[in-house]
């Protein structure tokens, strides 16, 4: 496949969008904004990769680290940064938080801090979207450790028996937080588990936002063809800890010689190099793209800090009650 220029150009956009994002994220986290951050740096190519290739009205299924998806899919900036910082005018109304984004706008249906919650929703999103006959596909995200969960095994084989319009996507950073993928799964190769299902699975390098595309080109059409399920294994890396409680980066656990390794790989080089060796853009638009990013994330944060608060009244709002009016506890 042939990706074009204006497509490069935006898929590399959207990636600098997520580093600058991450950068002003960990900036506002040490000084002082509450929460629990799984950033995104490093795996950037996944998401734009991934997302490029949707339409609007296409489905996503996220995980903790879900906020990349989400302005990877066209997500408002705003509104997320103004969830981070539990507000208002959060995507979530500031009840939510970094690991629980929703926003049906864009297709988002929403990131979760369980592990592999993704994969159901997406098969009963991509099983409407069949019914319906509206050509619409579901993709769900999740992590290599969330490969080895049993409710994957679960969505495979149901996405497999009903030919269901759904991409499953792993990223596999080769860390279950901090266990290596090495001592966490008996095959190294996760795409592989796909036949057991009757469903292809392909092995991409995840760095490489141009071979993420092409592969989630292939499987929306597949999706779309009413030909069934695809699974796609991109290995990427987290160029951060698990999450910014990490202030290591990881090395705890990993070497300072690996992670050096994987940053040769960082995805907007690669993106940015291919755009110059084309001669497909010049250094005064790779700086004018920058300065929009950056301007952008200004504004929201911004926006953010003037909007109000959550006042502790809404704890009860939004809430599902039942037949009596009351409030609905677990079991209701």
């Amino acid at each position: 496949m042939e990706i074009s220029r204006e497509i490069l150009i935006g898929m590399y956009s959207k990636m600098l969008l997520l580093r600058r994002f991450d950068e002003k994220v960990v900036e506002l986290y040490r000084s002082g904004m509450k929460g629990l951050y799984h950033l995104t740096a490093g795996g950037e190519a996944v998401a734009v990769g991934v997302c490029s290739a949707l339409s609007q009205d296409d489905y996503i299924l996220s995980t903790h680290r879900g906020k990349g998806h989400y302005l990877a899919k066209g997500g408002d900036l705003q509104a997320i940064l103004a969830e981070f910082m539990e507000k208002q005018t959060g995507c979530n109304r500031g009840k939510g938080g970094p690991m629980h984004i929703i926003d049906p706008s864009v297709g988002m249906l929403g990131a979760n801090g369980i592990v592999g919650s993704s994969l159901p929703i997406a098969c009963g999103a991509a099983l409407s979207a069949k019914l319906r006959r509206s050509g619409q596909v579901a993709a769900a995200f999740f992590g290599d450790g969330a490969a080895n969960s049993g409710v994957w095994h679960e969505c495979m084989n149901l996405a497999g028996i009903w030919k269901l319009p759904v991409i499953f996507v792993c990223e596999n950073n080769f860390y279950q937080e901090s266990v290596p993928v090495s001592r966490h799964s008996s095959i190294q190769d996760l795409y592989a588990r796909a036949a057991g299902y009757n469903i292809p699975g392909y092995g991409i390098d995840g760095m490489d936002v141009s071979a993420v595309y092409e592969a989630a080109v292939e499987a929306v059409q597949r999706a779309k063809r009413g030909d069934g399920a695809t699974m796609l294994e991109c290995k990427t890396y987290r160029f951060h800890g698990h999450s910014e409680a990490d202030p290591t980066k990881g090395l705890r656990y990993r070497s300072g010689e690996e992670l050096a390794a994987w940053l040769e790989k960082c995805p907007l080089k690669q993106a940015k190099a291919r755009l110059l060796e084309r001669g497909w853009i010049a250094d005064a638009e790779l700086e004018a793209i920058d300065q929009r990013c950056t301007q952008g994330i200004e504004e929201a944060v911004n926006f953010a800090k003037s909007s109000p608060d959550v006042p502790a009244e809404w704890a009860l709002k939004d809430v599902f009650t039942d037949d009596q009016g009351e409030i609905c506890h677990e079991g209701c």
